[in-house]
């Protein structure tokens, strides 16, 4: 019971997001035919599933929002901003319910029923003096050939087929013919499978699409075919009926071959009692009905994607990783114990290993739209509470992240949307003012560089003044009036704890708390976040993020008998040099390549104390983005796959280190943070200039 409530939580949460987009969407083109059936087949989903899972109250207001949406679509009355409003507060109320569908809370319990009442309400208001446009035909009635073949498991997840074939009923008249498999049931056969198929003649005023949605739940694993043989109601000429066998389990069902050549033999005088026309479908050869057939939700096909807990593909890269150590011990066994059998053996484990790595590591990462979906609607929200008109873009929502970051990256896009809300975007009359565009621009977009993810939120508001930055840190003495600091520098201080340049505290923003937080989370998953802005135009500000937090490419060194690894992703060459050139150094500049370069020697970093270090030493050059530093090791080991571990809590407060990770001897290497390696010792250099 527990794994389906999950299941049944997870589609609701997943249709909520649907009806939330194409809702955002309808109040910019609210006759958009495609988006009203979205909306309205993602209603009847939900609707289904809660009756499914017993959720009453739930599927009881579901309906009514349905109701409306059905007449929507049907022509009978408009899509209004009071009805996409109503939407909207019930989809809020509809996600706590769905938690709690007895609804124990008194308040929640209140709420259901006024929004319940505002809903019958909106029903009444527009039913009373509407012209539906579907029943000013209500003499045009569709005669459908329908073939229901239900997979044999169809009773595993609680659906009656008898209760689909009354729904089709409901519709109008019909001719309803069951199909026993009598070759499938034995003494022995399973009362659990169906073995059970029907064929129906369905005379309706509804098109096809009512028709499909009786289908909605079962569309992918069942045998389908809908087909419109007559637009004149075929069920009341005796000439048609007279052919039909009768309408019992005895009877066998007629073949739509059959059908066909019999409503083609009916006299065109027949035909014109009932109408002026007669569209007869053109004949489908056994092939072709076969294709079709199999084209209309046929099952095993269809399914491409399966659902997995999340949990379940945790434990999975745990394993993954587990296996990666493994195999780094067997490969430094087979390299101590020369063994050409054994040296193949561990190269082809490492040779799986490596690819297993990346298909577990690719089935953990989701496309980044399921992060920028959620964004749309707090937009709506809060540009129309700071009374602001605000377009809002997304772009690249394909790329793929980790689950695990994705998860940390909600809370800071919120605030720094948030933040670009409230203090990047002016207002109407500010923008009219300045000869901008009334409806302001807040663009989310993602894109891959290397082997990083960037995210920037940009708006074209009024800009972050660096002049006023420095005079409020210059006050808050975070700062002194002598610190020259470049105009990247300036702006990174709006992530110093308390800092604010707003004048009033309001329920968006300006309390002075929150952007250190946001960059502290983007930095615990190993990220950076950096600033660009102009006043007038606006403000952009970028998020460099790492594919993956589990297993990374390192370059394994050593600094006397300590272990070391370092991102691969972070070097751009390695270089070889004499030890001696550094320790005649005093600016701590080391030529490569013709260009002086800072660089950091770890012995001296780690207070490692060797009275006879090598004499040759190993440069490593580090670059991120403009910036680059020369790290100086005694040893490079090679290349590495290392599986990120935390570290304890001495080296918790470790400026360079990100984590830690076990090789295949035992012992354990400290992962170097490359990004606050260069920070700090750009920061250390211009201090010294």
């Amino acid at each position: 019971m527990e794994n389906l409530h999950s299941v049944y939580l997870e589609e609701a949460e997943d249709l909520f997001s649907k009806i939330e987009e194409s809702l955002l969407l309808l109040e910019k083109s609210p006759d958009d035919s495609s988006l009203i059936a979205e909306v309205f087949r993602s209603m009847h989903t939900l609707k289904g599933s809660s009756s499914m899972y017993g959720s009453n109250k739930v599927a009881d207001f579901v309906h009514n929002l349905e109701t409306i949406y059905d007449r929507v679509r049907g022509h009978e009355i408009d899509l209004t901003q009071p009805i996409i409003d109503a939407t909207f507060k019930s989809l809020d109320h509809l996600k706590k319910i769905v938690q709690s569908p007895d609804i124990p809370d008194p308040i929640d319990a209140k709420y259901h029923e006024k929004l319940t009442a505002d809903i019958i309400g909106l029903l009444d208001e527009y039913s009373s003096g509407a012209t539906p446009a579907r029943r000013e035909a209500g003499s045009i009635k569709n005669t459908y050939h329908i073939s229901f073949s239900p997979n044999k498991n169809i009773f595993s997840n609680g659906t009656n087929p008898l209760l689909l074939v009354d729904e089709l009923r409901d519709l109008g008249s019909s001719r309803v013919y069951t199909n026993i498999n009598k070759g499938l049931i034995s003494k022995n056969a399973d009362p659990k499978e169906c073995h059970t198929s029907w064929s129906l003649i369905l005379v309706t005023e509804e098109d096809e699409n009512p028709i499909k949605d009786v289908f909605i739940f079962v569309e992918e694993t069942s045998k389908i075919l809908i087909e419109k043989i007559a637009d004149v109601d075929l069920l009341i000429l005796p000439e048609f009926t007279s052919k039909l066998p009768p309408n019992d389990l005895n009877s066998k069902a007629p073949t739509l071959k059959e059908i066909k050549k019999w409503i083609s033999a009916i006299p065109q005088d027949a035909i014109d009692r009932v109408a002026d026309q007669l569209i007869v479908s053109d004949d489908l050869e056994d092939g072709e009905k076969d294709e079709k057939l199999q084209r209309s939700h046929s099952q095993e096909e269809a399914i491409t994607s399966i659902r997995v807990s999340s949990d379940k593909l945790d434990e999975l890269m745990n394993q993954v990783s587990e296996l990666v150590t493994t195999q780094a011990g067997l490969s430094l066994y087979a390299e101590n114990n020369f063994d050409p059998v054994l040296n193949a053996i561990a190269d082809n484990v490492e040779k799986l290993s490596r690819q297993l790595r990346d298909i577990a590591f690719e089935m953990t990462l989701i496309q980044i739209s399921n992060l920028f979906r959620r964004f749309n609607r707090v937009t709506r929200d809060i540009s129309t509470q700071l009374g602001k008109s605000v377009k809002f873009l997304t772009e690249g929502g394909e790329t793929e992240l980790d689950k695990k970051i994705i998860d940390s990256l909600a809370d800071p896009l919120m605030h720094l949307i948030r933040n670009s809300l409230d203090h990047g975007i002016e207002s109407r009359e500010e923008r009219i003012k300045l000869g901008k565009p009334e409806k302001g621009t807040i663009k989310l977009s993602s894109y891959y560089s290397g082997a990083k993810v960037y995210i920037q939120i940009e708006d074209d508001g009024r800009g972050i003044d660096a002049q006023k930055i420095r005079e409020k840190a210059i006050s808050n003495r975070l700062i002194s009036k002598d610190d020259d600091l470049s105009e990247r520098e300036i702006y990174d201080l709006i992530f110093m704890p308390g800092f604010s340049l707003a004048k009033s505290v309001t329920d968006i923003s300006g309390r002075g708390v929150g952007m250190d937080v946001v960059k502290k989370n983007i930095l615990d998953i190993r990220g950076d976040i950096s600033v660009e802005s102009k006043i007038g135009e606006g403000t952009k500000i970028i998020l460099g993020l790492p594919l993956t937090l589990s297993v990374i490419d390192g370059l394994l060194v050593k600094v006397e008998s300590t272990s070391f690894v370092v991102p691969l992703v972070d070097i751009k060459k390695c270089f070889e040099i004499k030890r001696e050139e550094l320790s005649n150094d005093f600016n701590e500049l080391i030529t490569l390549e013709d260009n002086k370069i800072p660089y950091l020697d770890l012995r001296k970093e780690f207070l490692i104390k060797d009275e006879n270090p090598p004499e040759k030493a190993s440069i490593i050059l580090l670059e991120n983005e403009e910036n680059k530093i020369a790290v100086c090791v005694d040893s490079i080991v090679g290349e590495y796959q290392a599986v990120l571990k935390p570290v304890g809590k001495y080296y918790r407060n470790q400026e360079f280190v990100s984590g830690a990770t076990i090789l295949g001897d035992g012992s354990i290497a400290l992962v170097l943070d490359a990004y606050k390696i260069i920070a700090r010792k750009i920061v250390k250099q211009k201090k010294s200039a």
